[in-house]
Parts: structure tokens; sequence; C-alpha cells
């Protein structure tokens, strides 16, 4: 088998087979890293939080931090040449070309309140975006993959392909977004707009609802005001279900801000519209 045969494109870059296989097993690898040490204190008496945040309320909890410092002890051993950027301890460079994008409690206000739509997320990103990603729950026991042609749902039980809906018009959509303010005034009015006409909003699930779109149960998620972290790995597998994930320009959002996503490209054009008319208009 020749060279060529052996390789694998994904986003800009080709990448041999073997070390395909070797992001996707060291990315499994965090995954079960970070589930011990997230749920050693999930609905524990034990979490403390602690407010990182000058005014208003950004927590952090020592599950967080613990899971970050797992994943990075993996990657420090296993992939030596890659960049890090983690939500709690910020960028380590790399030379290889590859980040690994990390945000070890994604959710943390649900993991404190004891509600299983938390995640942790690890994504992967070579010059051009998002090439790999894993959204997982660790107490529900779900991992949601995608990239590199992959696009499954692995379970305690059983493990099943994503596929995000298709043939949905807005008026029949479920919509979704962690908070019902959505932004800033102007971004959660061009909001109002798209969620005004969707059958079924709902809020809180933070990439729980990327997760629920790449398995067909949601058909768009609309936010604002996040951060790479927050949506490389999402974005991952959201497009290997086969779904659209932009900015609310249209371009690539995995540099976080305002992000839509969408089960087809039809969902995502029509949301799209109504985001841009109501944002031109103000």
């Amino acid at each position: 088998m020749g060279q060529e045969q052996q390789a694998i494109s994904a986003g800009g870059s080709t990448l041999p087979a073997e070390t395909v296989e070797a992001i996707i097993a060291t990315a499994h690898r965090l995954a079960d890293a970070a589930r011990i040490e997230t749920l050693r204190l999930f609905r524990s008496p034990e979490l403390s939080p602690l407010n990182k945040a000058a005014t208003g309320f950004d927590p952090v909890t020592e599950a967080d931090r613990a899971s970050e410092r797992a994943m990075r002890a993996i990657l420090g051993a296993e992939r030596p040449d890659d960049a890090i950027l983690g939500e709690e301890y910020g960028p380590s460079p790399g030379t290889s070309g590859l980040t690994w994008v990390l945000d070890p409690i994604d959710g943390t206000r649900a993991f404190m309140a004891g509600a299983p739509s938390w995640g942790v997320l690890i994504g992967v990103t070579d010059g051009q975006g998002p090439i790999y990603g894993i959204v997982d729950q660790p107490h529900l026991g779900e991992r949601f993959e995608g990239g590199f042609g992959r696009a499954l749902l692995t379970g305690r039980q059983d493990s099943t392909p994503l596929g995000a809906r298709r043939g949905v018009a807005l008026a029949q959509a479920t919509l979704m977004s962690t908070y019902p303010e959505v932004g800033s005034p102007d971004e959660h009015k061009a909001f109002q707009r798209v969620a005004s006409q969707a059958r079924l909003v709902r809020y809180g699930l933070d990439c729980y609802a990327y997760a629920l779109l790449a398995a067909g149960h949601v058909d768009l998620v609309i936010e604002a005001g996040l951060q790479s972290y927050d949506v490389v790995a999402p974005i991952a597998v959201v497009q290997a279900a086969g779904g659209v994930v932009t900015d609310w320009n249209g371009g690539p959002a995995h540099q976080g801000g305002r992000i839509i996503a969408a089960g087809s490209p039809e969902l995502h054009a029509e949301a799209l519209e109504l985001l841009q008319a109501q944002l031109s208009a103000d």
C-alpha cells in the first residue's frame, strides 16, 4: 500500500493513517482520564466552587482543574510536539501544527447544580480549523466523537452512528441555547427573531445541545460570547454528523464568538438570514 493510500485528509491537513490512529487513541485516553476526575466530585458534598470573575459569577471547581491537569499530563507524555489550549491553564506552544483545545468541564454551573448536561470537550485543530473532536458526558456514559471519517455515539451498552436531522424547516425546528439572554441586547433581539419562528425553544444544556444536534434530536443551536475551547470539539462532532456550523456572518466559527449550528444547510441558511436581517436593522 502506497503512502497516498495511508494518508487521511482532515481540515487543511493530510495526515498519515498512523498519526490519525494515534490522535484518536490519545483523545479517548484524555476523555477516560477526565471522567475519573470529574465524577470524583460530581454531586459530592466536597465540591467547593470558586468565583474566578472580578465581577459577576464565573465558577471554577477543583474538578475543572484536575480534569485539565490529567489531560495535559497525557498529552505531555504522548503528544509532546502538539500545542495545547485549555480553559483553566491557557496555551502551551507546540511545533507539530496541531493544537489540542480542552474544556475540562463545559457547563460548570450545571456541574455545580448536579445536572448531567455538562461535558468534557476535547478538540484537535490544524492550521485551518477543527479536524477531530469528542464531547463526553461522564455521568451518562455517553461519548460523541467526530472527525477523520468517524461520527459515533458510544454509550455504556453500544455504539451508534451520529447523523444530524435533515428536511426540517424553522417552523418545525427545535432550537437550543445555553442562556435565554444570549449575548448583548442586539444579539438577543436577533436570537429572538429566530426563536419566535421555531416550534420549540429550550435552554441550559451547554455543550450537550450540540451533541443532541449531532444525534438528530435538536435542529438548531444559536449562541454568542463563546470562546474557542467552548466550540472546537462541538464543531468537529456536528460537522462529522452532517451538520453545519458557522459564525453569524456565515464564516468559520472555531475562534468562538457568535455561533449558529444547524442540522442541514437549508435550515442554517433560513436561520442565518433572520439573524443577519435583525442585526442589520439595529
